[in-house]
């Protein structure tokens, strides 16, 4: 059996705000990812490019560590009853 992957969009917004954050990951009106990227923060960002792109791993290990931890509480919640 083959499983087919669904290749998900992601739509990025570029805006210039300085009292916004440098990246914000946010869902759209339809619950898609949404990245919005601050021009303000330009040399940061790019000066640090290949951290940014190596926080991937990190990234998914905190959401899935989230995860997990929420998913044992609701468990352990439906066991007491």
């Amino acid at each position: 059996m083959q499983e087919t992957e669904t290749k998900k969009e992601v739509e990025f917004r570029l805006i210039r705000d300085d009292n916004m954050p440098p990246v914000i990951f946010k869902p759209d009106d339809e619950d898609k990812v949404t990245v919005v990227i601050n021009q303000s923060y330009l040399i940061w960002l790019s000066l640090n490019r290949k951290i940014i792109a190596g926080c991937s791993e990190a990234l998914f290990d905190k959401i899935d560590e989230m995860l997990t931890s929420h998913l044992s509480e609701t468990r352990m919640f439906e066991r007491m009853g």
